[in-house]
Order: structure tokens, then sequence, then C-alpha cells
């Protein structure tokens, strides 16, 4: 049985992200999880969520948008400037009581490929150590929509955690990227269930919501419990319209918040 988190990065997009809480709550979630919540301070976020009986799973590192850059923890040459976000992530999650971190790399030339994985893995050792309390997740990009990101495939993600060998560094499976990228979804989940420390959702190739597309969510629902999975299932999904109407597609695919 699955137990949703509604991913306040996409959900509600037309309200502010305080008003998003509410929304959440109203719509019978009882967990979120968020994308750049930095604007806003993290004692009042902290104090609108809790008042709605919600808890709080992840927050992502930093980017900086107006330069283009998505993540730096793979980026060559960068690492000062990695270290100082994840310090700024790693204090809001704190603050808010998050339980995880989603460390994000960056883009990264092919030829620069071998000395980013060994930028990657030194920062991330650092990182591990820095937040031995916190879950931090590695979420490889879909090559469509993200054109240059450091990985794409659950497999290089895996590979990364595996060479990595820090016991709070898990895979951030996203059925959607999974699906642009390698297909084979359930297949995927189940080859890299023992390393996957969150799950989220979202129809390929349009990344609406879930009741639709190339990923038959009721089989992918059903390996969740198979394979014993027992975390949140994150919508990420991009609402078609109105997020409210649009939640339909629970009972369309037979599940409840």
């Amino acid at each position: 049985m699955q137990k949703f988190s509604a991913n306040l990065g996409f959900l509600w997009p037309d309200r502010p992200l305080l008003a998003r809480i509410e929304a959440a709550a109203a719509a019978g979630f009882k967990a979120i999880e968020l994308h750049w919540p930095y604007d806003i301070p993290a004692a009042e976020l902290r104090a609108t969520y809790e008042r709605h009986g919600l808890e709080m799973l992840g927050i992502n590192t930093p980017i900086d948008a107006a330069r283009g850059e998505f993540g730096l923890a793979a980026v060559p040459g960068r690492q000062h400037d990695f270290r100082a976000g994840f310090g700024l992530a790693l204090a809001y999650a704190r603050a808010i009581r998050a339980v995880s971190i989603h460390v994000m790399a960056g883009d990264v030339p092919p030829e620069k490929k071998a000395e980013a994985t060994r930028q990657f893995l030194d920062n991330l050792a650092w990182a591990c150590e820095q937040a031995p309390e916190l879950t931090l997740l590695l979420e490889p990009l879909n090559r469509y929509d993200r054109p240059g990101y450091f990985y794409s495939t659950s497999g290089e993600g895996a590979a990364i955690i595996a060479e990595a060998g820090a016991p709070n560094l898990k895979l951030m499976f996203d059925a959607y990227h999974v699906g642009r990228t390698e297909g084979h979804v359930v297949g995927n989940l189940e080859r890299h269930f023992d390393v996957i420390g969150h799950v989220q959702i979202a129809a390929v190739p349009t990344r609406t919501e879930p009741d639709d597309g190339e990923v038959d969510y009721r089989a992918f629902f059903a390996a969740l419990d198979r394979v014993g999975y027992a975390g949140w299932v994150g919508c990420e999904y991009k609402p078609r319209g109105d997020t409210d109407a649009g939640l339909k597609w629970t009972k369309a695919l037979g599940v409840a918040l």
C-alpha cells in the first residue's frame, strides 16, 4: 500500500509556497517535499507544515538558474561553491526537520566526465560526513529534459552510490526520468531496489498526472508492494490544469492519498 507525498515544486503552481502547503493538507496529503524553498524563512515554513499536521521529506541543494546552473556537486573546479551551497541546504534542512537532501550534480561536458566523477565522489564523501542523520539522494535526470546533466540513468546513480560506500547515500528513483531515458521502469526498480531511498512518479513522456502515458502505474505500484518499498511516493508531476481536479488520477489508479 503506497503513501503519497505532494511535491510542491510542481503542484498548485498558481499559489505561493506556504499556500501550497495548506492546499496539500486540504487535499489529503500527509507529507510534502520541496525543491528550493530558501526564500521562505525556515521557521515560518516549519510552523506552517506542522500546523497542518504534515511530514517534511526533503529539499534540493541550491541552483543558480540565472547562470544556467543546475547543481554543482560534479562540476570540476566548483568544489568551494558546492560546499557553501550544501552548507546552506544542510542548515535549512535541519531547521525545517527535513529527512533528506537531493544533492544536485550539475551539467558536465563529456570530455570532463572522468574528472567530474572524481569530483562528485569527493564532494559526496564530504557531504555524507557532514549530514550523518540525513539521507542524501542522487537523482539522474533524463537527457531530453536536461541534456548535458552529469548522469541520466539509474545504473549510473547506483554505481556512484556503490563506489561512495556511504550508508546515508541513496538513489532517488524517479519513474518519469527512468521511463524517459531507459524504459523498463519496473525492471530497473527491482534491479536497484537495495539502494533506493525515495520514489517519485509522473506520466511518461508528458510529466503530467500519472494516469496515462507509457508507464503502467498500476503495475508499478504492485511492484513497489512486491519488493517491499515502505517509503513515500512523491507526486512530482506538472498538473494538466487545476491541481485539485487533477487528483482524480488516484481514483483511476485505485489508490488513496
